[in-house]
């Protein structure tokens, strides 16, 4: 290319930006160089000023088309040496082969005898084989240092005849859809977790099945002896029926108690939809989550509950517990704000019970279950009191936990 019309700082910097786009070709690397040098010494490069070094970078960067780092690799050169020439490429290895085709043969052999161990526990089977047994053949292995060995196993030889092993891979599941609830502010879309009462001398404690919707944060849960399927169908079935509205979608983490042939039977006969956590997203069932420690850790404690109190702990549950959290407990409901970059900020402003905020949802009425009615539901939220309602619930649990060292 020939750049000698160009005499000025500011005609570099229009070219520049005028050939935005076009791209120039040199016949070889040392031309390129050459004209690099040859610009560099008709603007006298190193005496101008920094920001006309700057356009006359940029002037050959975007002829050149190198990179920031490589053009100042070459002005680094032409510095110091004056002048840039290319270097000379050798193909030819600088380093001898120490270890040959043989020795890559008596470590694929080693590693296919001992399942691939460590590299320093590789090296040192390298030594006994040459010192305790006195095999000649592992005479260079014997002093491999660990590094190399890894180095060795990259080798083509050693891929194509070593055994490997894969992980296991997870099989799919085809039930339920991985994906967030998304109510849009209506009733009927529950989550579900098991809440387990610990283990004690190898004994499994009791399970809580804890069922919250998404919108009213209505409540029911429930204790089995196990969470297989013998247990926990029957009783899911039964707390499914206790919610006053109709159920839209049931959601779960990814744990086989849910996720299983059972399950998706008993929710496909009630015409539910089911639908599971997604990977890496922690918060998809926090709901019920956060409701687990605040209602049922804070009620039953971390101890060990033997298996056998399961169906007592449950009738504790239907006969006082539900009815108190869902009628008697305020919860709180989040409002939800967005500041000027756009982030979403909760602040819990309103409390009330679950069944008033099901009450206050527009069209309340049209979600409700065929058969059940506001004033079936008004005698229950009205029969006791909070404080009556709470103080039998307190007394009816004390009894429970009296019951369970007797």
């Amino acid at each position: 290319m020939n750049a000698d019309g160009l005499v000025t700082v500011e005609q570099l910097e229009q070219f520049t930006h005028s050939s935005y786009g076009v791209a120039f070709r040199f016949s070889s690397r040392a031309e390129k160089y050459l004209w690099i040098q040859h610009v560099l010494c008709r603007f006298f490069y190193f005496t101008q000023r920094k920001k006309n070094r700057a356009v006359i970078k940029g002037f050959i960067r975007s002829v050149t088309g190198y990179s920031n780092a490589q053009l100042k690799r070459l002005l680094a050169t032409q510095r110091t040496k004056r002048n840039i020439i290319p270097a000379s490429r050798s193909h030819a290895s600088s380093f001898r082969t120490v270890y040959t085709t043989s020795d890559v043969a008596r470590l694929i052999e080693m590693d296919n005898a001992h399942g691939r161990l460590s590299g320093p526990a590789t090296r040192q089977l390298f030594v006994r084989a040459y010192e305790l047994f006195h095999d000649d053949r592992y005479v260079r292995l014997k002093d491999i240092s660990v590094s190399h060995i890894y180095n060795l196993r990259e080798r083509r030889q050693y891929l194509s005849h070593v055994l490997t092993f894969t992980k296991t891979r997870p099989t799919n599941v085809p039930i339920g859809e991985r994906r967030k609830p998304r109510p849009d502010g209506k009733p009927g879309y529950i989550r579900v977790d098991s809440v387990h009462q610990c283990d004690q001398d190898k004994e499994k404690g009791v399970y809580h099945i804890n069922l919250v919707d998404e919108v009213t944060q209505m409540e029911f849960v429930g204790c089995v002896e196990g969470i297989s399927e013998r247990f926990l169908a029957p009783l899911l079935e039964a707390i499914l029926e206790q919610f006053p509205f109709r159920l839209i979608e049931f959601h779960s983490d990814n744990g086989s108690e849910y996720i299983n042939y059972v399950v998706a039977k008993l929710l496909n006969k009630l015409q539910i939809e089911q639908t599971k956590s997604r990977p890496r997203k922690c918060n998809d069932n926090a709901l019920v989550e956060g409701k687990n420690g605040s209602i049922i850790r804070k009620h039953m404690g971390y101890a060990h509950i033997p298996r056998h109190h399961a169906k007592a702990i449950n009738r504790f549950y239907q006969d006082h517990f539900n009815t108190y959290v869902n009628f008697h407990r305020p919860s709180g409901y989040a409002t939800i704000t967005f500041d000027k970059k756009g982030k979403e900020k909760k602040i819990y402003n309103v409390y009330e019970t679950p069944y008033e905020h099901f009450k206050k949802l527009p069209n309340a009425e049209t979600y409700l279950k065929e058969g059940v009615t506001f004033t079936d539901l008004d005698r229950i939220a009205t029969a006791a009191t909070d404080l009556v309602s709470a103080t039998m619930m307190q007394k009816a649990k004390h009894n429970l936990f009296k019951s369970f060292s007797l």
